[in-house]
C-alpha cells in the first residue's frame, strides 16, 4: 500500500506551546489551581460596539458568501488604516481578507516559495513560521539574535546570512515571542539591504499597537516604493481589539502577489466569515483611546512582571518593548535539580515548574531559543504576582 499520509507532513514539528496549554487545561480541569503564562491572547472581551456590528450583521442577513478576498467595505477600510497609522497608500485589490493572520501568512509563503528557495527567520521566532516554510517546500535559514540586543539583529547580520537561494525575509516587529520593537533607522538598514538582494519581506506586524515607553514600530513598506513591491504585511484584529476567536487576519501586496493569493483562497476556503468582517470594519473604526486603555493595562503588567522577575536570584528577563510577552532567561539554573530530577534545557525547566509549583510557560526551545521560557502578561496583575511567587519559590529549591 502506498503511504497514506503525505511526506510533506513529515517535516511539520508538533507544538510545544499546545502540548503544554493541554497539560495546564487538564491540571486545572483536574481542580489543581495552574497559574498559565501560555496564552498568547488578550484576556479582555470583545469590545461592545464591535460586538453589536456583528449582531446587527446577523440580523440583517449578512450570512452569505462574499468576495473571496473580502468585502470591498472592508478592504477599503483596512486601506484607510494602512493610509492612517502606517503611510501606506493600498488599493483594494491588494487587500486579502482571510481567517486570521496566521492563515495570511500562510498565503504569503504558498503564494511566492518554492522548492529550493531559502528563508531568513530570525530566532526566537514565533514557532509557526518554519512549519509554514517547510510546507510550502523551502528551507528555514536561522538567523540568531543576541540577547544583549533585545534579541534584534541587524542589516550586516541579515547581509551575512543571506544566499543565491534567499527568497524571504521572516519580520517580526514587535515580535512574538521577544516584544523587540525595530526603531525606523534599523528598518531601513534592514530594508537596504533587501532592496539589494532583491528578497521578499513577510512583514507580520499583528501586534503594532501593543508598544510601550514611548516606543514606535515602522513599516518596512514604508521604506521605499521598491521596498513596498518587495513586502507582504500581515495584519488583524486578534490581538489589538481581543478578537481571536474571530478569526480574521489582512494582508496587503503588490498586485500580482495579491491576485496570486486571491486565486488560490478562493479555492482553499473561499472567504472569511461573512459576519467576522462586519465586526472587523467597526473594530477599525474604534475610537484609539479604546485601544490606549487596553494597552496601559498591559504596560502596568510589563512593568510589574519585570519588577518581580528583578527580584528572584539566578534569572533575567530581556525587556520587551511591545506584544504582551517576556523572555525569561534560565539557563544560568541549568545542571541544578528539582526534586531529584536534574534540569538541563527549557523543556525540562517548564515540566518541572508545572508539575512542582503548578505554573505553566513556553519552553524557549519552542522558538529557537533554549536558554529561556516564555511568559505572557496577558492575564490579571493578581495571576502575574501569584506566578512569579510560585517560579521564586521554585528557583529557590534547585540544587
Amino acid at each position: 500500500m502506498k503511504n497514506r499520509i503525505a511526506s510533506r507532513m513529515s517535516s511539520i514539528s508538533p507544538s510545544l506551546t499546545l502540548a503544554i496549554s493541554a497539560k495546564a487545561k487538564a491540571m486545572k480541569a483536574a481542580g489543581e489551581s495552574v497559574v498559565s503564562f501560555g496564552v498568547g491572547e488578550p484576556d479582555f472581551n470583545t469590545p461592545e460596539p464591535i460586538i453589536a456590528a456583528a449582531k446587527k450583521a446577523l440580523d440583517d442577513g449578512q450570512t452569505k458568501y462574499t468576495p473571496s478576498s473580502g468585502l470591498m467595505p472592508l478592504r477599503k477600510a483596512i486601506c484607510e488604516k494602512f493610509k492612517k497609522d502606517n503611510g501606506l497608500e493600498y488599493e483594494p485589490s491588494q487587500i486579502i481578507v482571510s481567517n486570521g493572520a496566521k492563515h495570511s501568512i500562510f498565503n504569503a509563503c504558498y503564494a511566492v516559495l518554492e522548492e529550493g528557495d531559502e528563508v531568513i527567520i530570525p530566532e526566537p521566532y514565533w514557532l509557526t513560521y518554519p512549519e509554514v516554510v517547510k510546507v510550502c517546500g523551502a528551507t528555514p535559514v536561522y538567523l540568531s539574535c543576541k540577547k544583549e540586543n533585545k534579541f534584534k539583529f541587524t542589516a550586516e547580520e541579515l547581509a551575512a546570512a543571506i544566499t543565491p537561494k534567499t527568497k524571504m525575509l521572516i519580520f517580526n516587529s514587535p515580535s512574538n515571542p521577544t516584544g523587540a520593537v525595530y526603531n525606523e533607522e534599523e528598518v531601513r538598514a534592514i530594508a537596504k539591504v533587501c532592496e539589494e538582494k532583491e528578497i521578499f519581506v513577510l512583514a507580520d506586524e499583528i501586534y503594532e499597537k501593543l508598544c510601550y515607553n514611548g516606543v514606535k514600530p515602522f513599516s518596512i513598506a514604508k521604506c521605499s516604493e521598491r521596498m513596498k513591491d518587495l513586502t507582504i504585511t500581515v495584519n488583524g484584529v486578534s490581538k489589538t481589539y481581543a478578537m481571536t476567536g474571530w478569526r480574521v487576519g489582512y494582508l496587503a501586496a503588490p498586485k500580482d502577489v495579491a491576485k496570486a493569493i486571491d486565486s488560490f483562497q478562493s479555492h482553499a476556503t473561499s472567504n472569511a466569515c461573512s459576519i467576522s468582517q462586519y465586526a472587523t470594519i467597526q473594530a477599525l473604526q474604534s475610537p484609539e483611546t479604546e485601544i490606549q486603555a487596553m494597552v496601559d493595562v498591559f504596560a502596568a503588567r510589563r512593568e510589574k512582571i519585570l519588577a518581580l522577575i528583578d527580584d528572584i536570584e539566578g534569572v533575567q528577563a530581556v525587556e520587551p518593548d511591545g506584544a504582551f510577552y517576556v523572555m525569561l532567561v534560565v539557563d544560568g539554573l541549568y545542571g541544578k535539580s528539582y526534586q531529584g530530577k536534574t534540569i538541563n534545557g527549557s523543556i525540562e525547566f517548564a515540566d518541572a515548574l508545572l508539575d512542582g509549583e503548578k505554573v505553566a510557560t513556553i519552553p524557549g526551545i519552542s522558538f529557537g531559543e533554549d536558554d529561556c521560557l516564555r511568559l505572557s502578561y496577558s492575564l490579571g496583575e493578581k495571576d502575574i504576582e501569584e506566578g512569579l511567587k510560585r517560579i521564586k519559590k521554585f528557583v529557590s529549591e534547585l540544587k
